[in-house]
């Protein structure tokens, strides 16, 4: 269904894709030069790829559970366009996805503005904080930790 997607998505789109067997990739580097020429802007996959360097060659990002050498089959039947599982979190058609080299986030896009909010005041309040506050909480929680563990010195 990956395949399928990338010749109905509009351009500009993230494909978001569940995987089922991580001994086969999803896609290599014809397929995501594909989708790239067609506009899908990046994948994010629940699942393995292969071919990362043919990707970053083109600059295409890609976001993987890791990379497999072995193409998979391209007659898998699954949903296309509606609600999946990628990486136990729920994605629906519309959501927003904010991916990078750290980590992925997906946004409902019933509540950009909430989670936009959410995430400036999150921001504002670790760039507020200092290394040495920021270690000191650390440690009382570690304490804490190994206090209730019955591990503290």
């Amino acid at each position: 269904m990956l395949h399928a997607a990338i010749y109905r998505a509009e351009p500009g789109s993230i494909i978001v894709a569940q995987g089922g067997d991580n001994d086969y990739a999803l896609a290599g580097g014809n397929v995501c030069a594909v989708a790239q020429k067609r506009g899908v802007v990046a994948f994010v996959l629940d699942g393995v790829i292969r071919d990362v360097a043919e990707s970053r060659a083109r600059r295409f990002p890609v976001f993987a559970r890791g990379v497999m050498p072995f193409p998979g089959a391209r007659d898998a039947v699954g949903v296309l366009n509606g609600p999946i599982r990628c990486g136990r979190v729920d994605v629906r058609p519309g959501d927003i996805v904010v991916a990078d080299e750290e980590g992925i986030v997906v946004v409902p896009s019933a509540r950009p503005d909430e989670v936009l909010k959410a995430a400036q005041a999150r921001a504002a309040k670790d760039e507020a904080q200092t290394l040495e506050e920021w270690e000191a909480a650390h440690r009382a929680r570690v304490e804490e930790i190994l206090r209730k563990k019955r591990l503290s010195e």
